[in-house]
């Protein structure tokens, strides 16, 4: 059978994975192997995808891939697992010691109490006995030691890099939360420079993300690896250690949540995991602070004597006569002048060239006669080992992982973070609640953004802003200042600066909750429930998060696509991401919404939201039917726990947004009202003008004039808004302000909801350009500000047209 035809809480052993090229190698490098254990754990709303229990993490995966994996269901699995002195339930399916997962702990079969072989593991800010040599020719003491972050996604990186370098880089429950390297100091350390590279689960990249670190550790050559892996879930983590030990590299290996590995009963042993992987091994908590000295001081060490790790030959004893083995080290010597020569180390040039990366093989140069002698020595491998290269490689190194573990590891009970998991998904990933609660939640975030918290405390700042602009200017004039230079401070500066910052309140209420829903893991669970639906137009459940960080901002909106693998998937939620309202363009909504449409706010705002999504739904269809043909990437995510938001995390994002939105006020949205207020204050001769309509704004605006008046926007200060909107969209309240006066209820009401409309959907910031040429290049951001425009001009004349009729 195959493994869509496996029933909720079934559980199976792999026998054969299809398909081929990079999904398949993920597939087998997240552990997806043959002679492995998998338990189905249910699935989701729609039907698809479906969620897996493999190696002790959940991983999700879609019917139609996993048709493609062959499967033996295994009798009598149905029985209670993860109970107290026993293995845990990612090892405990039933299979009766059957599969090679389980036969580390078959003791889990009995009632039998399991005891622990083990010593306790060291403390924090204890090592193991790994001996430190000093090697004869270290690196001069004023060289800087660059250090490469590497680890699998949503392990603790980020966590990490700020407790080295005292960075407050964004972290969140999420995998994929960064997309792109960071540069910090080791604090106390000055010629020290740590890089903190995107998740990465193998040296195999399957996305654009994953592609920048193996990148970085092969090209930029750092003079050490600190290799951070999740010790509650180490199977899975210690893959991509593996093939960190073939780089010839100096690495130390950072074991982190010890603290919720040791509150649930399992222990490490920190001698026997250094002597078998023959790096220094230290047990840290990265949120925590604890154990990160004990690192810096092994990482500084390895790095400054140029420590490599002492075994580099995984190769099972099991291993069917040792083909891999043998197949290996031909390879190695075949190839050994050659990888010197593209200086790639020979252990991982070795394994690639076997695995068949086109890169490497590229890079090496090879002759036909040598990629010839390669084929018949790879194909005489796997008619021995009795599976593909892929997966033959593969398998090696699980099996060596899995040595490792039932050596050095008592794995714990299950987790407190995984029961309340259990709990949580019944209802947030239930069959008939998963729907209902998203749609509530995200309700219930609108409502207390725009008409409770947000609403209250922005009254109160535009309260406290008109009382001191009312005060300057009572200064002013008892202080008999010159006209112009008082309509300048207050008119030109204060009212416009002051109609932006107004709006400061609901912008941090709004990524408050989303900092929420993202640090809990909720978000993960929201890509998990939508990706049939999204399917359906054309993109995967992993569109969504870069989709509803779209509501927040555009740039890390945009960044995000990165964790997409599919090219064709990744633009496509770029093109749409800017249909998604940014929290720049909320003073504009609040600002005529408060002006225009007393006591509808909630309606308007909702009614504002969903056309932006329906619009990225049709704009979507056409996509896919025109540009972007073909089918959505694999889903393939893994879900992690549920975590409470950290405060600290919550408070770092909402000042980060804070200070970039304070910057941009008195930055370009400042610049902006005073030269708009120059423009409009002074014709062609510089002379003051007494209205406004003799300008030299007005006659530079005016070209426009025509083009906006069939969408009922058609007064040069309204095209001069919109214009200067181009460069933050805070600035089109600051400058109809400016420009209007007292004088705002003058326009029309039905101009001003064709004038929202044309807000939500025409050209992103420059910002927000800017960050889609450097993912798409120059033509793409082009077409995304023409294609803006074209579609807020089209969907702004209908609404114009079809309320004018009944206004």
């Amino acid at each position: 059978m195959t493994l869509d035809e496996l029933n909720i809480s079934e559980s199976a052993i792999i026998n054969e994975v299809g398909g081929k090229g990079a999904l398949r190698q993920h597939f087998l490098d997240m552990g997806i192997i043959p002679g492995t254990c998998v338990k189905l754990i249910k699935f989701a709303p729609m039907g698809d995808p479906m969620e897996l229990l493999i190696h002790g993490y959940k991983l999700t995966l879609r019917k139609h891939d996993a048709k493609k994996i062959t499967i033996t269901k295994v009798e009598g699995n149905n029985q209670k697992t993860g109970k107290s002195g026993t293995a845990p339930d990612y090892t405990d399916y039933g299979c009766n010691g059957k599969c090679s997962t389980c036969e580390l702990n078959t003791e889990h079969n009995t009632n039998k109490k399991v005891t622990s072989k083990h010593k306790p593991h060291p403390g924090f800010g204890e090592g193991g006995k790994y001996h430190e040599k000093k090697h004869e020719n270290p690196l001069p003491d004023d060289v800087t030691l660059t250090f490469a972050l590497v680890g699998n996604q949503n392990c603790g990186k980020t966590t990490l890099f700020n407790q080295l370098t005292g960075h407050n880089q964004h972290v969140g429950n999420f995998p994929g939360v960064t997309v792109d390297r960071k540069d910090g100091v080791i604090k106390g350390h000055p010629n020290t420079l740590v890089t903190d590279l995107p998740g990465i689960y193998s040296m195999s990249p399957y996305s654009s993300e994953e592609l920048v670190s193996r990148d970085f550790v092969l090209n930029e050559k750092p003079t050490g690896i600190i290799n951070i892996v999740d010790a509650t879930n180490i199977e899975r983590n210690l893959y991509l250690t593996m093939q960190l030990l073939e780089m010839d590299t100096p690495l130390v290996l950072a074991l982190n949540m010890m603290d919720e590995l040791r509150e649930n009963g399992g222990s490490i042993d920190i001698n026997e995991m250094e002597s078998l992987l023959g790096v220094p091994v230290v047990p840290i908590s990265a949120a925590k602070n604890e154990g990160v000295d004990e690192l810096i001081s092994h990482a500084i060490h390895v790095a400054h004597f140029k420590e490599l790790p002492q075994k580099q030959d995984f190769c099972d004893e099991n291993d069917h006569g040792g083909a891999v083995h043998r197949c290996l080290h031909a390879v190695r010597h075949l190839i050994c002048d050659h990888a010197k020569e593209a200086q790639i180390p020979l252990h991982f040039a070795a394994s690639k060239v076997v695995e068949g990366d086109e890169q490497i093989i590229s890079k090496l140069n090879l002759d036909d006669n040598e990629l010839e002698m390669i084929n018949h020595m790879v194909l005489q491998m796997e008619k021995e080992r009795g599976l593909d290269k892929s997966a033959a490689l593969a398998e090696m190194r699980f099996s060596y992982i899995q040595k490792v573990s039932k050596s050095s590891v008592k794995k714990p009970r299950e987790s407190k973070e995984r029961i309340r998991s259990e709990k949580a998904d019944k209802i947030l990933t239930g069959k008939y609640t998963a729907i209902p609660v998203f749609i509530a939640i995200m309700s219930l975030i609108f409502f207390l953004t725009f008409n409770v918290i947000g609403a209250f405390f922005q009254n109160l700042l535009e309260s406290g802003i008109d009382k001191l602009i009312s005060l300057l200017e009572s200064e002013l004039d008892s202080a008999n200042v010159n006209v112009i230079i008082k309509s300048f401070v207050i008119d030109g500066v204060c009212s416009g600066l002051g109609s932006v910052i107004s709006f400061l309140p609901t912008i941090i209420t709004l990524f408050f909750f989303l900092s929420l829903l993202e640090d809990s893991g909720y978000m993960a669970r929201v890509a998990f429930v939508m990706d049939k639906l999204l399917r359906k137009i054309g993109l995967s459940g992993r569109s969504i998060v870069s989709l509803l960080m779209g509501f927040g901002c555009t740039v890390p909106a945009v960044m995000s696509t990165r964790t997409i693998p599919s090219e064709r998937d990744r633009k496509m939620t770029i093109l749409l991401t800017p249909f998604m309202s940014c929290s720049a363009k909320l003073p504009i909504y609040a600002f005529f919404i408060s002006m225009f449409f007393k006591g509808h706010g909630a309606l308007i705002m909702t009614a504002i939201y969903f056309l932006g999504i329906i619009m990225a739904i049709i704009m979507s269809l056409i996509l896919r039917k025109t540009i972007f043909k073909g089918k959505a990437v694999p889903f393939v995510m893994e879900l992690p726990n549920y975590r409470m938001p950290s405060p600290k995390n919550v408070i770092l994002l909402l000042w980060d947004k804070t200070k970039d939105f304070l910057q941009r006020a008195f930055s370009v949205i400042l610049l902006a009202t005073m030269i708009v207020w120059l423009l409009q204050s002074f014709d062609m001769k510089l002379n003051p003008v007494t209205d406004s309509k003799d300008s030299i704004l007005s006659m530079c605006a005016g070209i426009l004039v025509p083009i906006m008046k069939p969408i009922g926007l058609g007064d040069w200060r309204i095209c001069t808004s919109l214009l200067t909107g181009f460069m933050a969209k805070e600035s089109v309240v600051s400058i109809i302000k400016v420009l209007y006066g007292e004088n705002i209820y003058g326009i029309p009401t039905v101009s001003v909801l064709s004038l929202l409309v044309f807000s939500l959907l025409y050209t992103p910031c420059v910002a927000a350009v800017a960050s889609i040429r450097r993912e798409l290049g120059r033509h793409w951001a082009l077409a995304v500000v023409l294609w803006q425009c074209t579609i807020a001009w089209i969907v702004s004349f209908i609404v114009y047209n079809i309320f004018n009729l009944f206004m």
